[in-house]
């Protein structure tokens, strides 16, 4: 408006309808994406990334106009709940704040909380909120911005969360913003999926924002679920934020091994020179987690050497080769049943599972042998956990007798879990490179374990050589166990009478 008045040009009534129709166009809600991403570089100063450059990514303004959209589609709501994957500064908190102040705008009596992985976190994102606020939006506003929530004219209202089930529940909202969920206590989010409700006008949902920087976190059972769930995943690397290459020579660029070529595409805001100090800085396997979003850092993962693509492909079941299976007791904790040949190469193929909790050993022998090729006759072995041997103080019998009634001959032979931790790694890539196993798609339980079974984060006592057992992964990984050290043992393994 200054630079109007400095024209003479310019009389005071043009500049006055400029002034009304600006005013105006900020109360207006964008009806398509273009006009969201006008308004949001117009009224906010965010020129919003739009390009995608990796084939398998998405554009940052993609959630955004998903998170706005959802409650206004014609032809009705989606699933309105998101998974964001994102680099580090790949504006997630930013973009979730702008999306908080479109909700609370447009959206009479829209409740949104804020809930990060720590206090700091959560106020990072209600710090962007705040700037935009009193960026000329604090005509919206009904009442003074307090530390740490505010309300608006049009009844609706953002509030931060503490990272505690106290404060999560309780709460019954519209939109709730998880950043940075791989910080998660894992309490406090299971509470925090019970909190948001839809109205008549506005549709519940729970939004997870976060770099994925385990493979065995939160973040990454998040995004493992997600498809079957139908919560789109968005997800963008270093490449869809980076800032316009215009200027640089390739092959003199440290980004090129990474690059090649992609930032002379981008249309982002991170600066080159700052990506550049930022890769230097990190080991490789954090640049790639953390910037890239590839695989994430696998060094407190046991079988760190386990790659999808080389030991994922599809096998089933040949009538040339025997059968074996290997079982993992549960109850709570899941039963695991493996099914498992190996060729005349000695190829490894386990070629299905059965993973199921709280059900007793007659329906999981029923489903064993239901799911087995052939008959009983066909197995080759049962190999199992050797607890189930131990008797059960009030049925008076175990857990290897009860199959061996049912007609399950469960075998097995006692170990050590280092010992057969070695035997999958040898499987995975012996001394020579080479690799005898092989897993089927279908079994995703045990891919995703291969993936996850980690070390404790802080190892203490003598026992920080042993894998944690978290009562998730742990279970597939035994049941693999008991078949390698029982194969490989075959003559001393022990098949009780009774």
């Amino acid at each position: 408006m200054a630079q109007l008045a400095l024209d003479k040009s310019v009389s005071d009534s043009d500049i006055e309808k400029a002034a009304y129709v600006y005013s105006a166009l900020r109360w207006t809600r964008p009806r398509t994406r273009q006009n969201l991403k006008n308004y949001v570089k117009v009224f906010l100063g965010i020129d919003v990334p739009d390009k995608r450059i990796c084939p398998e990514h998405n554009r940052p303004m993609d959630y955004l106009w998903h998170t706005f959209s959802t409650d206004f589609a014609a032809e009705g709501r989606a699933n309105a709940d998101a998974v964001v994957w994102a680099n580090r500064a790949g504006g997630k908190t930013e973009l979730a704040a702008v999306a908080t102040l479109l909700d609370c705008v447009f959206k009479p009596s829209c409740q949104v909380r804020i809930l990060g992985g720590s206090g700091e976190q959560s106020g990072r994102m209600y710090e962007y909120l705040t700037s935009f606020l009193h960026n000329g939006f604090e005509e919206f506003l009904a009442g003074p911005v307090l530390k740490e929530k505010c309300r608006f004219a049009n009844n609706s209202a953002v509030e931060v969360l503490t990272q505690s089930a106290t404060s999560v529940r309780g709460q019954h909202i519209q939109k709730l913003r998880c950043d940075e969920v791989e910080l998660f206590d894992k309490d406090v989010f299971a509470a925090a999926k019970f909190t948001t409700h839809s109205t008549a006008g506005i549709a519940a949902a729970m939004e997870l924002i976060s770099t994925m920087h385990r493979p065995y976190g939160l973040m990454q059972r998040i995004v493992s679920a997600a498809p079957e769930l139908g919560t789109p995943v968005f997800k963008w690397c270093v490449w869809e934020v980076i800032e316009k290459c215009t200027d640089r020579k390739c092959s003199q660029c440290p980004l090129w091994g990474d690059c090649r070529g992609r930032a002379k595409s981008a249309n982002g805001y991170l600066k080159i020179d700052d990506c550049i100090t930022q890769m230097r800085r990190a080991s490789r396997a954090c640049w790639e987690a953390e910037m890239l979003c590839k695989r994430p850092s696998l060094e407190n993962v046991v079988f760190d050497e386990f790659d999808p693509v080389r030991h994922v492909q599809p096998v089933d079941y040949d009538p040339n080769f025997p059968v074996y299976r290997a079982l993992d007791f549960g109850f709570v904790n899941p039963f695991v049943c493996l099914w498992i040949q190996v060729d005349n190469d000695g190829i490894v193929r386990v070629i299905d599972e059965y993973v199921r909790s709280r059900a007793t050993i007659d329906v999981h022998a029923e489903e064993i042998k239901s799911r087995t090729a052939g008959s009983e006759e066909r197995v080759a072995a049962t190999f199992c956990d050797p607890s189930g041997a131990s008797v059960n103080d009030v049925t008076g019998t175990s857990v290897i007798r009860e199959l061996r009634t049912l007609g399950i001959m469960a075998r097995y032979r006692r170990s050590g879990i280092l010992e057969g931790i070695e035997l999958i790694r040898r499987a995975i890539r012996a001394g020579d490179g080479k690799s005898t196993l092989i897993i089927s798609p279908s079994c995703q339980r045990l891919i995703e374990a291969m993936r996850c079974y980690h070390y404790p984060e802080s190892p203490t006592g003598s026992g920080a050589e042993l894998p944690l057992k978290d009562g998730l992964y742990d279970h597939p990984i035994d049941a693999l166990r008991y078949f390698f050290v029982n194969y490989k043992h075959s003559t001393k393994t022990t098949s009780r009478r009774y």
